[in-house]
């Protein structure tokens, strides 16, 4: 079996509401699908959404680098040799995980059909719970913030994940009022993608904090500043998540070198897809490190990866792959029984795609052939 031909589309995702967080405001989400074809007839859906402010990469240089140099170097390959996708990747172009996802995810999507096995089984088998996700609230007043929350606790969320990280006086009143509106019952996390940036104002900020019961305040430092959870996790009590300074093999061994950080959180689009995903995983288990399978807020396709990452991992606690909830329209089916997704035992991904709303949402779109 070889890759004989490929079909990229930028996309537009259309969000029910605008998506706020300390970087950036989204009204909507760019995203990049591929189409895989291979010489059996069978055919693989990848995504990327990348995020100018983790992975480095827009869907601009996503799109050039699919066309012009990674999908040119795995064209006439096995899709079902994802060791090799992978190194015939990275011999290309070095970093640029988003992009390396979209094959990633199409060749596994492939691969599973082929077999007729889900992702999951590929990976060693799933647990038995169903995974559930919090529900994300964007950067609001904490009025709004907190009436967001009731109706979230309301429609079945058992947890809430709150965007912080632009004023912090108000981010310890946005914490104030949705646990008073919530109660003790609702756990909450806090997420403020390096808004607070340097440890002092961190540790002053986890220091107010504190009385509010949290399960742990995910990348309050700058990405670059890695090393530096260790000084921050020995003056808080509240546990740490590293997120946008956990790229790489050689970051997880920078934080588990001095257990700087409770949890890690692992995305396929920073990592490179579902193999170097799995392997993060796989390694920080080694050092009785707890992971998350977080979010860019993708469409089905990458989320169900996702999903598919989190069930095969013992150490996986937590998934945040809500992106679906949040579209008008996108081109998958995930099917979500708040708070959790019911993933099947369906081939590959085990989702459909409707290319017909692919096609709807296209602003750009290029053909490849071996």
């Amino acid at each position: 079996m070889k890759i004989t031909k490929a079909e990229i589309f930028q996309i537009d995702l259309p969000l029910k509401e605008p998506f706020i967080i300390s970087y950036a405001s989204y009204h909507s989400m760019p995203a990049i699908i591929i189409k895989l074809y291979t010489s059996e007839g069978i055919v693989g859906y990848g995504e990327s959404v990348p995020d100018e402010h983790v992975t480095g990469e827009s869907v601009y240089s996503v799109f050039h680098a699919l066309k012009h140099q990674l999908l040119p170097a795995v064209m006439g390959e096995d899709p079902r040799n994802i060791r090799e996708i992978h190194q015939k990747m990275n011999t290309a172009l070095v970093r640029n995980g988003a992009a390396k996802a979209a094959i990633d995810i199409a060749c596994y999507d492939i691969l599973g059909k082929v077999s007729q096995l889900p992702v999951y089984m590929l990976l060693g088998g799933r647990k038995k719970e169903q995974p559930s996700i919090p529900k994300v609230l964007s950067i609001l007043e904490p009025e709004e913030v907190a009436q967001q929350a009731l109706k979230a606790k309301a429609e079945g969320y058992r947890e809430i994940k709150m965007k912080l990280g632009i004023d912090h006086e108000k981010d310890i009143a946005r914490v104030a009022a949705v646990r008073n509106a919530v109660g003790e019952q609702v756990l909450i996390r806090l997420d403020i993608n390096q808004g607070w940036e340097s440890v002092q104002n961190a540790q002053q900020m986890m220091r107010k904090l504190e009385p509010f019961n949290i399960s742990w305040v995910e990348q309050p430092i700058a990405a670059m500043d890695v090393s530096m959870f260790r000084s921050l996790k020995e003056k808080s009590t509240i546990p740490l998540m590293a997120d946008e300074s956990m790229v790489t093999a050689q970051d997880l061994r920078t934080l588990t070198e001095h257990r700087s950080v409770d949890y890690i959180n692992i995305k396929l689009m920073k990592s490179g897809g579902i193999y170097p995903s799995y392997k993060l995983a796989t390694q920080a288990e080694l050092f009785g490190m707890k992971c998350q399978i977080g979010s860019m807020v993708e469409s089905s396709i990458a989320s169900a990866a996702g999903f598919h990452v989190a069930l095969a991992g013992e150490n996986i606690v937590s998934t945040e792959l809500s992106g679906p909830t949040k579209f008008t329209i996108e081109p998958g089916n995930l099917q979500y029984s708040l708070p959790h997704v019911n993933i099947t035992d369906h081939p590959g991904l085990g989702i459909s795609v409707d290319e017909d709303i692919i096609e709807k949402l296209c602003i750009k779109k290029e053909g490849l052939t071996g």
